[in-house]
Parts: C-alpha cells; structure tokens; sequence
C-alpha cells in the first residue's frame, strides 16, 4: 500500500474499490468517488483501489491515481477474487469503518454518508445498501431483478437471515466487527459479502440496512449462472457451519455481539440436519426400548409403546434444537400435535404392508423391508413438513414482533432496534 501517512493511524473510514481488468472505466469512477469524498464526507477518509490479478492495464492506472489524488491508494494482488481482495484490504487497514463499493459505481454515492454514519457512532455494526427497500429506486432489467429477489427470498427462507439485499456492492463493517469476522469467512469470490452477513446476523451484530438508488451497469461482467452455482454451493456450506457448530460463532456474540439477542432461526439447512440428526437417535432409542419390552409385553404391544416414547421423545428435542422453541408455553400443545403426527407416519408405514400384502399375498420378507423403508422414508419427509407448517410454526403476527422491539419508557434499548426496511421488503 502506497503513501501511508501518520494521519492513517486515526482514519475513520477506508472506501475500498476492487477491480479487475477495469481500465476502460477505472479513472474516471475514481475520480469521480474522489470528488464526491472531498465534498460531501464529514469525516477523515481515504479510497483503496484493490486491483486483483488484473491482466491489462489496471495495474497501472491504479498506481497513477494514487499519484496524481491525495487520500488515493493502490493495493495490487496477485490472486483474483472479490472476497480475497477485501479480506487482504480490509484485514490491513488502521480505519475506524471499513467500506466496498462496486468498481461501476452503480449506487448513488450520496447513500454514503447514511451508510457508514451508525457505524462511526457505535450504534451498529455493519451497514448495507439494500435495493429492495420500497423507497429504493433501482433501474434494471427484470431478468436480474427476479434474480435478485429470488436470491434473497432463498437465502431468508434456508438460513434463517432477516436483511433484505445481500447482493448490492455497496456495504460497511466495523474494525472490531471485521476483525472477529473476516477470520470465519471461506469465500475469496462473489459469496464473501454474502457469508459476512449471514455470520454477522446469527453472532447478534446489529445490521444497518440503507435504501438507495442504483442503476445497473449493462456492461457487468458478472456470469450470472457460474455466480449463482457458487452462491448455492457457499449457502449450503455455511448452513451445514452453522448447525454442527463447526463455525465459532459463539465467541464473536460473547465478544461484540448485541444483548440481548435471540439466535435466528435455523435455516432449512440446518433443520433437515438437526432433524436428521434426531431421527437417528430415536431410531436407535427404538430398538433400544422394543428389545426391552418384547419379552414382557409381545410384539405389537412393545412396537406401539417403544415407539410412542420416542415419539414423545422426538417431539422434544426437535422441539428445541430443529426448530428452537424453549420455554413451557405451548408445550403441552406441541406434544399432542406431536402424536397426531406419529399417528400419521405411523399409518403410512402400517399402511403399506397392508397395501403390499393385499395385492402381494406371498411378498417375500425382502421385499416387505423395501416397503416399509420406502414408506419410512416419505412418513420421514411428512413428518418434517408437519413439524415445520404446523406444528412448531409461529404464530406471532408481525405487528407484535415490532411492538415487542420498541421498549418501554426508562428501559434500556442495548439490543433492541426499530423494524429494518428488511422485514418490510421480506
């Protein structure tokens, strides 16, 4: 990094700019930023060019700029990759708030301002640009704006998130926060800002989200269909993370996380896991408790009762790990919704012997396994379904979830926050 200055050491904000083979439109955004900085920010700031691998001449503008502008810097890596060159920037920098803004520039830059003012003031701890607020105004083609918003509503609805854009190249972190943060995240490409977020939430940070304008760049060289493989892949590794604990996310809420502050639902990732996970382990609690009781009671006798215990059981403990319910309320009412759905899977499975036997009166006994694993496996998938629409499905209306946010006169406000523009675009 060029032209560090003593000045560096009480910087407030570090806008950084990655790029990539970007030298047809390179100068002209940063001077443009440039411009925008020294007439609009109250604050002590400076622009970092990140040039990534670039194969033209990018290298080499980035270097005039930072001769040419003060507060202009140039980093040159040697690997491609979005993440990886904000992870490296980042990671290095002395300032206070921690900025990316998409080369092309595509948001309005007067977001700027708003966006990193929470963060310099304490009161959150990372902030986003969101393009999905009802007061953004955003030009684009329908083609990436389904994409966009189907992107969104499956990240909300697998990992269990409540922030409305993960997407727009417009975000903010703390020092502290990226210094908890960046350790934990995998990505180096297009996901990076996408797990930051995710990590940033289910740790309790307290997440700014600021409606903009953004108008998009029909030159992006973004694949669209490569982009969305990653995406799914990282979504898919983070959920998996997050529900067996392999990420340590735990030690970032006990460090900097807001409190209080209720973990976030599960994704649907994690609670296939869990449920999985449960569903093993009652398994073998069942053949534990039939082995037990056979000798005493007969066959039927000891299926039914092994199996009514763990169900009671199953209910339970996806009760409170699938699905994150604790306390005593509705527990009663849970158990019983429970046993209508043991009844059911269980006559699925009963069902089909039935079925079987009735149009195959001579089944061979490997062909009644087959069955009944079959219809162990869809009871299995009917099962979860129940759990998750019926059972444990919460009922608490939106308009008590933003009551319950906003506190009583006199009492403290550490963790509680107004409803974000992210649960009305959601």
């Amino acid at each position: 990094m060029s032209g560090m200055t003593d000045t560096d050491q009480t910087l407030d904000i570090d806008i950084v700019v990655p790029c990539h083979d970007e030298q047809d439109t390179l100068a002209a955004h940063v001077r443009r930023l440039h411009a925008f900085c020294r007439t609009s920010l109250q604050h002590s700031w400076r622009i970092t060019i990140a040039d990534n691998a670039s194969t033209d001449d990018t290298a080499r503008i980035a270097d005039d700029l930072a001769a040419m502008l003060p507060e202009v810097h140039a980093v040159h890596l040697p690997l491609k990759g979005r993440g990886r060159a904000l992870k490296a920037v980042w990671g290095d920098s002395p300032a206070a708030v921690l900025v990316y803004v998409d080369e092309d520039l595509s948001t309005d830059l007067a977001a700027l301002e708003p966006l990193v003012a929470p963060l310099l003031s304490g009161h959150s701890d990372v902030a986003i640009g969101t393009r999905l607020a009802g007061s953004s105004r955003v030009v684009r083609g329908g083609k990436r704006e389904f994409i966009s918003r189907s992107y969104n509503l499956l990240l909300r609805s697998t990992m269990g998130v409540s922030f409305s854009d993960a997407q727009c190249g417009f975000k903010a972190v703390t020092r502290e926060a990226a210094d908890h943060l960046l350790p934990l995240c995998e990505d180096d490409a297009w996901f990076f800002d996408t797990e930051l977020l995710v990590l940033a939430e289910h740790a309790g940070l307290r997440i700014h989200e600021v409606p903009v304008d953004w108008v998009d760049d029909v030159n992006s060289s973004v694949h669209i269909s490569s982009t969305a493989t990653e995406d799914i892949k990282g979504m898919w590794r983070v959920s998996r993370g997050l529900a067996t604990g392999r990420i340590p996310i735990a030690p970032v809420y006990d460090a900097i996380g807001r409190r209080p502050f209720t973990t976030p639902h599960v994704g649907i990732v994690g609670q296939v896991l869990r449920f999985g996970t449960i569903g093993v382990l009652s398994t073998v609690a069942f053949a534990l408790l039939y082995a037990l009781f056979r000798p005493a009671i007969g066959a039927q006798t000891a299926d039914f009762l092994a199996l009514l215990v763990t169900a009671v059981g199953n209910t339970a403990l996806n009760r409170r790990f699938t699905f994150g319910v604790r306390g005593r309320a509705g527990a009663g009412r849970h158990h019983v919704q429970g046993l209508v759905v043991f009844g059911i899977a269980w006559a699925i499975t009963a069902g089909s012997l039935v079925l079987l036997h009735a149009s195959t009166p001579e089944a061979s006994h490997s062909t009644e396994v087959l069955v009944l694993t079959t219809a162990n496996l869809v009871a299995t998938g009917v099962r979860f379904v129940l759990f998750k629409a019926w059972v444990f499905r919460s009922r608490r209306r939106p308009e008590i979830l933003r009551a319950a946010t906003v506190p009583d006169a006199g009492e403290p406000t550490i963790g509680t926050e107004p409803v974000a523009a992210d649960e009305r675009a959601a």
